[in-house]
């Protein structure tokens, strides 16, 4: 053999190892992320130990990176920068429609029967009531996230349904605190009339001690209606085998251990699908939030 052909071999073999390094290296890490719905402190501390626990599950190396917004979530899911996230109801429909092929595979018990909760500031002298309180055009009103399920959609649609019109017309200003624990202390502390949040991180925060019910209080809680999901792209079989989107199912519903279940906060995992969330599909597009 001559060095030039020599030569040519060993590059050619070396690409090639190259490549099959490479994609060993990606099939080693499965990423996935969640949407930013409280502060980082506390979702990095939930999420490293469901690395951990989805590492000793699985057998392969899992990597959570966090992201600064619902929409970088969903474009990290969307180019396959992670291949596994915690989404709320419409982020994750919103996800799924970008990524064919995608599936809702487990939700927390609690999910199927999720609500929002409308908090007040005292100073308003508003209570709890059965219905949403009359001469709205007297406060103001913050939303968390704009892609939020519990802090924006379904508050909105309530809003409408009760109003009639939409929040930017019902209130004397609306505003978007970003994630459901700014909501609560823009309330708390009176910079918002009223918000509205998810009812689990309103009760961590009254079992945390963070809540001042001589500053804030519930004066409305929605009905029940599906949110947060763990989906999954539908292409993770090419990098782990046939049935891995099963495998991390059933991984993810056989959470038993109290400190993961304590910082979602839910007491189990159950199996879900894409058709749970088809009434918030819905829901989002009669507002204008999905074409």
């Amino acid at each position: 053999m001559t060095p030039f052909i020599l030569r040519r071999a060993l590059l050619s073999a070396l690409f090639i190892i190259s490549c099959l390094l490479s994609n060993t290296t990606f099939a080693k890490t499965f990423t996935f992320t969640a949407i930013p719905d409280q502060d980082q402190t506390r979702l990095k501390q939930r999420f490293e130990k469901v690395a951990n626990y989805l590492e000793e599950q699985l057998h392969i190396k899992v990597n959570y990176i966090p992201v600064k917004s619902y929409s970088a979530a969903i474009t990290a899911f969307r180019n396959n920068q992670v291949q596994l996230a915690w989404f709320g109801g419409l982020s994750g429909v919103q996800a799924r429609r970008l990524v064919p092929g995608s599936e809702a595979i487990a939700q927390g018990k609690e999910d199927q029967f999720f609500k929002s909760v409308f908090i007040a500031n005292t100073k308003t002298k508003l209570t709890k009531s059965e219905s949403l309180p009359p001469s709205p055009e007297k406060f103001t009103f913050s939303f968390g996230s704009k892609g939020s399920t519990s802090g924006r959609l379904m508050p909105e649609f309530y809003i409408r349904e009760h109003y009639n019109q939409a929040s930017d017309l019902t209130f004397k200003r609306i505003g978007f605190s970003g994630d459901h624990s700014r909501t609560l202390a823009l309330v708390q502390t009176g910079a918002y009339d009223l918000g509205a949040l998810n009812y689990k991180v309103w009760e961590q925060a009254l079992s945390d001690g963070k809540v001042d019910l001589n500053k804030v209080n519930v004066i409305w809680v929605t009905p029940d209606y599906p949110d947060y999901q763990w989906t999954i792209r539908g292409d993770t079989h090419k990098y782990w085998g046939p049935d891995f989107m099963h495998k991390v199912q059933k991984a993810l519903i056989a959470i038993k251990q109290p400190e993961l279940l304590k910082a979602f906060p839910r007491t189990k995992f159950v199996s879900a699908s894409s058709s749970d969330y088809l009434g918030i599909e819905q829901t989002a597009k009669s507002i204008g939030l999905l074409d």
